[in-house]
């Protein structure tokens, strides 16, 4: 008696001789030919992985610069004022020596003064400025999901139940291929 191998399964070479038995058979090349089985399940095959997705959230925040000690200001203050003060002390003057010495006493009079009043500008505000800069964060957004990787499938083919693992649901039928050798 001669074997018919389907898949894993053997079926006898007299059974597949029957009337109808091959409904679309195709020569694929010398004994191999192809038919269609009857699916009975197609249960599919879950697998659950973690899908994970940045975020990025932004916000603005207030933030201290710090100035120096003996920044500009304090030179400033102090030149203008002895600048200030020579000048009015050269006017305030009569004589010529008068005038010498008032512009001397009034620059470093001036001078003195103009320091102090840079110094204590510095000092109302402690050397701080302040401003808004953006700070962001990522975060992950994780969950779980099921997902299908496949389908296990049952399977009838000449009164015999067969299954596979296949990557998509085959629907109502399934392509099988046949082949015939002898075994001896």
């Amino acid at each position: 008696m001669k074997m018919i191998f389907v898949n894993v399964a053997i079926v006898t070479f007299s059974t597949l001789l029957l009337p109808g038995a091959v409904t679309a058979a195709a020569s694929s090349g010398p004994n191999v030919i192809y038919d269609y089985a009857t699916v009975l399940a197609a249960e599919p095959i879950m697998k659950t992985i973690v899908v994970s997705t940045p975020r990025e959230e932004c916000w603005q925040e207030q933030v201290v610069y710090r100035q120096g000690q003996g920044t500009g200001n304090n030179a400033v203050g102090t030149v203008m004022g002895g600048v200030l003060g020579g000048a009015l002390g050269n006017a305030v003057g009569h004589k010529k020596s008068n005038k010498r010495v008032g512009a001397v006493v009034g620059a470093v009079l001036g001078a003195t003064l103009g320091n102090a009043m840079a110094r204590s500008n510095n000092k109302s505000d402690n050397g701080r400025r302040y401003g808004n800069e953006e700070r962001c964060r990522i975060y992950q957004d994780s969950y779980s999901e099921e997902q299908v990787v496949g389908y296990e499938v049952r399977y009838r083919y000449q009164q015999q139940t067969y299954s596979t693992v296949m990557d998509k649901d085959p629907g109502d039928t399934i392509r099988v291929r046949l082949s015939i050798s002898p075994v001896s």
